[in-house]
């Protein structure tokens, strides 16, 4: 995400049920003349925030690495093992490229048979981008769809350079991520309207400073230079062009994942090419080897901490709040944290499901808990109180 599309509300506080500063009659002066001509308001529905609407919160454990995602073909006796995982919170971005690039790597075997260990979102892209080369699949498995870490995610397509450590990266790094966020929004794309859960939605960041200012761009580099198409439709809204508490909105297009749908309907498409599930657990990679499969493509996330000895992979807790669905608001918000905000509450995003309003915004790395945050379920849902209650409609 750019960070010039962020929700500024660091700096904003938390005051009450509002917040301080940024009601439209007291935002601060901003550097630049406002957009001319002035267009129509936009105008939206509003999301019902309150605590009287949770309906629950989740709690998932991101695989992160801080030298970035694996992919790579090992030997294990007279087994090839490709290594498929780490994504940290960019698993539903990256997995249908990640996968594509590992049934490529399979494809210099001899064999036309493959295991795939996990069956997250990262498991199941790589099994079908096999089964797409021809390949019979068995997918092994502890948990299935909807008890998977993917079921836990905000998801969507937002590829971010969170997930590699900045002083670990490398141009051929770099290159990896691009070619897998390249993929992955292309058949992303084509999985849109047709019952997998993936659909477009206008996503806005909210800020009192101009897009473009001085200053603002002072992060940039830490990301990874995708694409310019992997970004599209940025629109600025100037000063009463918008219902936000803020001087202006940046708008851009943004490809939603509902992950219940989307997970379930990728199971289906596996089983019905002919795929097949076992449930199991591997304690060691010799079991591994025992399979009847020549070929095992390991998407563990985190598990393959303990099944490989990967002891670069921590968890990334991240948790989301949900509250009863709203089939009038059909855009989202992502930002900075509030005033006061803990270590781990990295922003205040909000998105749109059939299954309920999301918010979400943590990530507490190195915490093996699964129990939630209270306090940063409080600051999150009140900061998105107070931006709610002051839009203007």
């Amino acid at each position: 995400m750019d960070r010039r599309t962020l929700l500024k509300l660091g700096g904003m506080g938390l005051v009450g049920a509002g917040l301080g500063g940024c009601s439209a009659r007291s935002a601060a002066p901003t550097r630049g003349p406002a957009p001319q001509p002035r267009r129509p308001p936009l105008q939206l529905a509003p999301v019902r925030a309150d605590w009287d609407r949770v309906i629950r919160t989740t709690v998932g454990l991101r695989p992160h690495r801080p030298s970035g995602f694996v992919l790579r073909a090992d030997r294990l006796d007279d087994t090839t093992v490709i290594h498929n995982y780490g994504h940290g919170g960019s698993g539903m971005s990256l997995s249908w490229g990640t996968g594509r690039m590992a049934a490529e790597m399979a494809l210099a075997h001899d064999s036309r048979r493959a295991a795939v260990v996990g069956c997250g979102a990262v498991g199941l892209t790589a099994a079908r981008q096999l089964q797409r080369r021809g390949f019979a699949v068995t997918i092994y498995a502890m948990s299935v769809p909807p008890n998977t870490t993917s079921n836990m995610s905000f998801a969507g397509f937002t590829p971010t350079a969170g997930l590699v450590d900045r002083d670990l990266r490398t141009p051929a790094w770099d290159a990896q991520f691009r070619e897998a966020a390249e993929i992955s929004y292309r058949e992303l794309q084509l999985l849109a309207g047709r019952g997998f859960g993936v659909s477009w939605i206008d996503r806005y960041g909210l800020t009192d400073t101009p897009p473009g200012a001085a200053g603002d761009d002072a992060e940039e580099d830490r990301e990874p230079l995708l694409p310019a198409h992997l970004s599209t439709g940025e629109f600025t809204l100037g000063p009463g062009e918008h219902p936000f508490p803020s001087r202006y909105a940046v708008r851009r297009n943004h490809l939603r994942i509902e992950p219940s749908i989307y997970l379930d309907a990728l199971v289906r498409d596996f089983i019905d090419f002919g795929g097949r599930i076992e449930i199991r657990k591997f304690d060691e990679p010799r079991e591994l080897a025992a399979l009847s499969e020549p070929l095992v493509v390991n998407c563990t996330g985190l598990g393959a901490r303990e099944l490989f000895g990967d002891d670069e992979l921590t968890p990334a807790k991240g948790q989301l709040t949900v509250l009863l669905p709203q089939a009038d608001v059909d855009w989202g918000i992502q930002g900075g944290p509030p005033d006061g905000a803990p270590r781990g509450v990295l922003g205040v995003h909000m998105q749109p499901r059939s299954d309920g309003i999301v918010l979400g915004g943590t990530s507490e790395r190195g915490v093996w808990s699964r129990e939630p945050n209270q306090e940063a379920m409080r600051l999150i849902v009140s900061a998105h109180m107070a931006v709610y209650s002051a839009m203007r409609v």
